[in-house]
């Protein structure tokens, strides 16, 4: 019986390319522009093929890693994941829920935020398991290392939609409005520092949580606590 991250996986990958043929077919007889701010465009579509693209694209990093690395993630963060995707790019761009939704943008950002900040404690029990170089970090710096990979993995996102913005005239960072008015100083910025601050604050309540679990069992005299990941057993 194939485990639960494979079905999630492939639900996701089937709806994403079932997405990407009906974005292409849409895209051909959308209009360049409407004043009508419910009719979606060209622009429209090619934001929703682009973030199709790069989900199937995604999708695969975590299966990527663990055969890199010889590791077997948690199940349940690498479900959290592709649940995500499923929200972000199904749910919020090809079923317009960011729009139909108020708040989707924000529930995404926070539940992203606290995925990321749960990935970077994965990512530094990764280090304190190699066999190649072992290392004891303390509860603070391990916290501090999972808030800070949370953050820079949301600015990187706050980038990826400037730079889409910019080459592909998308509005990811509803720096215009849906009556086609462009925003200035401070609005332009109000979405993307939103974002920025509901991630770190997902990340710090997440990394806070993990240093008060990690704190009385990496004590002297505590036991090591059990891995979060599973190393695999090297090929013969």
């Amino acid at each position: 019986m194939p485990e639960a991250r494979t079905v999630v996986r492939a639900i996701l990958l089937v709806t994403l390319m079932g997405s990407i043929v009906f974005a292409s077919v849409r895209l051909a007889t959308a209009p360049a522009a409407s004043a009508d701010p419910s009719v979606r465009v060209q622009s429209d579509y090619v934001l929703m093929l682009l973030q199709c693209a790069l989900g199937i694209v995604v999708m695969f990093l975590p299966l990527i890693v663990q055969r890199r690395f010889a590791v077997h993630l948690p199940s349940a963060i690498e479900i959290a994941f592709f649940v995500f995707l499923y929200c972000a790019i199904y749910l919020g761009e090809v079923r317009s829920f960011y729009f139909r939704i108020p708040y989707w943008d924000n529930v995404l950002h926070f539940f992203s935020g606290a995925m990321l900040g749960a990935l970077g404690f994965v990512l530094v029990q990764l280090l304190n398991d190699s066999q190649r170089l072992h290392v004891e970090l303390s509860p603070a710096f391990v916290s501090f290392f999972a808030f800070c990979f949370a953050l820079a993995s949301g600015v990187v996102w706050e980038i990826y939609e400037f730079t889409a913005d910019s080459l592909l005239g998308t509005n990811m960072q509803k720096y215009v409005t849906e009556a086609g008015e462009v925003l200035i100083g401070r609005s332009a910025l109000h979405d993307t520092m939103i974002d920025l601050i509901i991630d770190a604050s997902a990340a710090l309540i997440v990394t806070v949580l993990g240093f008060l679990w990690l704190r009385p069992r990496m004590g002297k005299d505590a036991e090591r606590p059990a891995p979060l990941l599973e190393r695999r057993p090297a090929a013969d």
